[in-house]
């Protein structure tokens, strides 16, 4: 079983809208509107995929209301801590016409020192006992940029392999707990490095360097482009298959997901590296976050392109 952390939990709305544009009025031609945040969504797919996954994190008012609701009816298995505030609404539209995505997405509520302390609680008692323990996303105002370092010190304590999947400042602390798998895109691999990283190889390099510190996977994401990981074996990449795109909301999270119920499978990481590649890539040609399905990942599976990266 994992444990997820979704420090920041939403109400994911999709919506589908052609040829959008400002200043006008758009009525979405199709939407969906479900519990989100990127530990759910990893929770979600790790379930599809025939796994166990529990998620914790923050919820509050209504909305946290809706997300305990709807986690419900999916079956996925969840243990929160409620916040006084209100969570969060992350909106993506998505216009096929012009191949574009706009996201808005809220900052979240602000969380005190007190519902931090019951979160650390929850986590502790929670973690014990998992194989992996997820931390993932944004972190919501009023939560110290340390906390992922502090919940990977929890799992160390325990024995539990932890995996980090964040940005910016979250994500560079965090690496201080030495997490056993670290997933950051090109993107965010350039702002934590304070310097453009512009080829797969600058990458890689990157790459060698945190295994060498003592993360025992480092996989950096490139969205329709592939991915590479790291580990003690050496440096792999994976083309992304061609796929009919609808949005790339959620496809990290389904990449980290199918990864690490790889590797929990007994697979090494290279094949990880494709079932992740695959999920992602179902993911993106599925309409709502980590919707996607069993079959569509492992049929893509099979259409990955995987190599040693000194093959490329």
């Amino acid at each position: 079983m994992i444990l997820t952390v979704t420090l920041n939990a939403a109400i994911d709305k999709t919506y589908s809208i052609d040829n959008f544009a400002i200043d006008r009025i758009h009525r979405p031609s199709s939407w969906e509107i479900a519990p989100g945040g990127k530990g759910i969504n990893v929770a979600r797919v790790y379930k599809e995929l025939g796994g166990d996954a529990i998620a914790t994190g923050f919820i509050g008012g209504h909305n946290g209301d809706f997300i305990v609701d709807g986690l419900r009816k999916e079956g996925i298995q969840h243990d929160f801590v409620r916040t006084g505030g209100e969570s969060r609404v992350c909106i993506a539209i998505v216009d096929h016409t012009q191949r574009t995505q706009t996201e808005i997405n809220e900052v979240g509520p602000i969380v005190t020192l007190e519902e931090l302390d019951r979160l650390l609680l929850k986590f502790e008692s929670l973690v014990q006992g998992m194989e992996y323990a997820v931390l993932s996303g944004s972190i919501p105002p009023g939560m110290p940029e340390t906390i992922y370092r502090d919940l990977a010190a929890i799992c160390t304590k325990y024995g539990v392999r932890c995996v980090l999947d964040a940005s910016g400042e979250p994500l560079a602390r965090g690496i201080e707990g030495r997490p056993y798998l670290v997933k950051p895109n090109i993107h965010e691999l350039s702002t934590l490095l304070g310097r453009p990283v512009g080829t797969v190889e600058e990458a890689a390099e990157a790459a060698v360097k945190y295994i060498q510190t003592g993360i025992q996977v480092f996989i950096v994401t490139f969205g329709r482009d592939g991915a590479i990981a790291a580990d003690s074996t050496g440096v792999y990449r994976a083309k992304t298959p061609v796929i009919q795109f609808v949005s790339a909301v959620g496809s990290g999270d389904s990449f980290i997901s199918a990864f690490i119920f790889a590797l929990q499978s007994g697979r090494p990481v290279s094949e990880a590296l494709r079932l992740g590649t695959a999920a992602g890539a179902a993911n993106a040609a599925t309409y709502g976050a980590g919707f996607c399905k069993k079959d569509d990942i492992l049929r893509l599976a099979e259409e990955v392109e995987l190599c040693r990266l000194d093959e490329v």
